[in-house]
């Protein structure tokens, strides 16, 4: 029995959801309902199941660790993927949460590695203070290249995974690639015994990383508060 598994996004899920109906697909990203991936987290449906990644969910949060760090700070802004089926759903969230704490939230867009470098250079004209960095397979591969620009411009960034403050981000929050990745082999494992992809629920990430990377608070000249420290699962000096 054949299985596709589509870790990452829902992006490439939908994309063998195009390519076939019969074989099963198990996922892991976010908003896989609003996406039309799955009927419903509880009974989706079809040949597709998998893990919901919480990524905009988790959008809110990550806009307050920011306005935590630097509570003066106005004007936010988020960087989204244009080409993936989760960034309306994002960017819906992020101005929502901005609103709530009263703040200002700009919306860049970038599909490739030159889309990337043209956002940091508007962030200056914006009057962006901080930036949010949404988790998206594009951003999770160039993150070298978006810490490099983040660093470049003096803007303190959060991002939506660890691997992005192990190379240098300010902060990352966000659920854990490797669980996400460990809960998907479990579902393959149960479709591979013979269980339907209908019958199995859309789980829930379960497993959440606050990184924070002292070296670069110090580059930028920011002082993280103690509240912070102590929330964080990890600080990198």
């Amino acid at each position: 029995m054949a299985v596709i598994a589509a870790p990452g996004s829902v992006g490439a899920a939908l994309a063998a959801k195009a390519a076939t109906a019969t074989i099963p697909i198990v996922f892991s990203g976010g908003e896989p309902v609003q996406s039309g991936l799955v009927a419903s987290l509880s009974r989706p449906g079809g040949n597709v199941t998998g893990i919901n990644s919480m990524s905009s969910e988790l959008t809110a949060k990550r806009l307050g660790l920011l306005h935590e760090l630097l509570p003066r700070a106005a004007r936010f802004a988020v960087l989204v993927n244009a080409n993936n089926p989760s960034s309306e759903a994002m960017i819906v969230d992020a101005r929502a949460a901005a609103a709530a704490i009263g703040r200002q939230i700009e919306i860049l867009t970038a599909g490739t590695n030159g889309d990337i470098d043209a956002a940091f250079a508007s962030l200056k004209q914006r009057q962006v203070e901080a930036l949010l960095v949404a988790p998206d397979p594009l951003f999770v591969s160039r993150r070298v290249q978006i810490q490099s620009l983040a660093m470049r411009h003096a803007v303190p960034a959060i991002f939506s995974h660890r691997e992005a403050a192990e190379v240098g981000g300010l902060m990352s929050y966000g659920s854990s690639l490797i669980d996400l990745f460990r809960q998907t082999g479990i579902y393959v494992g149960r479709v591979l015994k013979g269980e339907k992809p209908a019958d199995l629920p859309v789980m829930r990430a379960t497993r959440f990383e606050f990184v924070i990377n002292m070296q670069t608070a110090r580059i930028l000249g920011i002082e993280v508060p103690a509240t912070l420290l102590a929330l964080a699962d990890e600080v990198i000096e």
